[in-house]
């Protein structure tokens, strides 16, 4: 049984020779039973094949081995390496998790090395250990990404919300709080319409949890949403990380300016956000897109909701708003008293096909119209 970390002390001679990347095959070395270089090989091939050959990478674990041996971490009899009492200390601190070795390969890496690569503050060994259900892995993902607050294991549904009123806010430009911070003013559908403008493609998803999925995927850089592949997106992530991290904390070397072949340069513009409106303004242009297609008497003015969405996506093509955005705008300039809204109390068959169209659903009400000012 290991000494616990507080009585163990390194030499810091040993510890400055111990490259970042050296500490992840430490901690693979620390976990039970030890590894063999093939073993290393093996666990971390895949973690690291898009960064080195697998040449170059046979040569890293020699030399980290090498290193780790020289610096007393680890120890080796009939080629299996196993960690030292000091070597605890080095895993914890790489870790920023309390780390005694007891564990199996697959649990730390599905925990402990997850919480380190997305900078998660995991919270206690009995949360840390939730990392390991994929749906908790995802949502907490999603947190991170997004900036949310709140409980660690949010059901999909409050979830969901809460990535709508950020493809809301967003879609203000972050100018606005959006109101409906529990999902109570949006239906299941409406809100995930909407937190699917947050994806790189967005879409209409089937049910939160895809949702959610791909959310997380994208955040992580994984090409499928499955399981597997988030993890090691993430271990990738992490990899790149250490490889690029220096051994010790040198003046960062200056700037060296790289040509650009002409074909891949990019315009200023090319990369930046699209431009999108304070609540003001876009109710403003709202009003204004409404007044030629307004119909009915005066002081009770109105146009179809659908008829102002096919003026604004040509007006403000600059705006890049998807439908579900712009409904979701309306209904929020609504509640701030930017706007007004009214719904067809009579649906004239002849317009059933923009009654159809217009149709935003706010809490209880649906909306068809946006009251035209004489």
């Amino acid at each position: 049984m290991p000494a616990r970390c507080s009585e163990v002390r390194i030499d810091s001679a040993r510890d400055d020779a111990i490259r970042p990347f050296d500490e992840l095959l430490l901690v693979r070395i620390a976990c039970e039973g030890g590894a063999t270089r093939v073993e290393l090989v093996r666990d971390l091939g895949s973690a690291v094949s898009h960064r080195l050959s697998p040449g170059d990478w046979r040569k890293t674990v020699e030399q980290s081995s090498s290193n780790l041996l020289a610096g007393g971490l680890v120890t080796e009899s009939r080629g299996r390496l196993s960690a030292t009492t000091a070597a605890f200390v080095v895993a914890s601190k790489f870790l920023r998790q309390p780390f005694d070795g007891s564990a199996a390969w697959a649990d730390v890496r599905d925990t402990h090395l997850v919480a380190k690569a997305l900078d998660l503050d995991a919270g206690g060994a009995a949360r840390l250990k939730t990392l390991a259900n994929p749906d908790v892995l995802r949502t907490r993902i999603a947190q991170k990404a997004f900036g949310l607050k709140g409980k660690k294991n949010l059901p999909p549904a409050k979830l969901r919300a809460q990535l709508a009123v950020v493809a809301l806010e967003r879609a203000f430009g972050n100018s606005i709080k959006a109101g409906f911070g529990k999902g109570s003013s949006l239906s299941s559908k409406a809100a995930r319409m909407l937190a699917g403008q947050l994806s790189t493609s967005p879409r209409d998803f089937a049910t939160d949890a895809k949702l959610i999925a791909q959310l997380a995927a994208e955040q992580v850089g994984a090409v499928q949403t499955d399981t597997d592949a988030l993890r090691l997106a993430i271990l990738r992530k992490l990899v790149t990380q250490l490889l690029e991290t220096p051994k010790t904390a040198a003046q960062p070397a200056p700037p060296v300016d790289v040509p650009v072949a002409a074909n891949d340069a990019l315009p200023p513009s090319a990369n930046a956000p699209a431009p999108r409106p304070g609540l003001n303004d876009f109710a403003q242009a709202v009003k204004k897109a409404a007044l030629p297609c307004a119909q009915g008497w005066p002081g009770n003015k109105k146009a179809f909701i659908s008829q102002v969405w096919d003026a604004i996506r040509v007006d403000r093509e600059a705006w890049a708003l998807s439908e579900i955005e712009f409904k979701c705008m309306l209904a929020e300039a609504h509640r701030h008293g930017a706007l007004v809204l009214a719904n067809a109390d009579l649906k004239d068959k002849k317009n059933l096909a923009d009654i159809e169209r217009s149709a935003t659903l706010y809490k209880n009400t649906v909306w068809h119209f946006v009251r035209v000012e004489d």
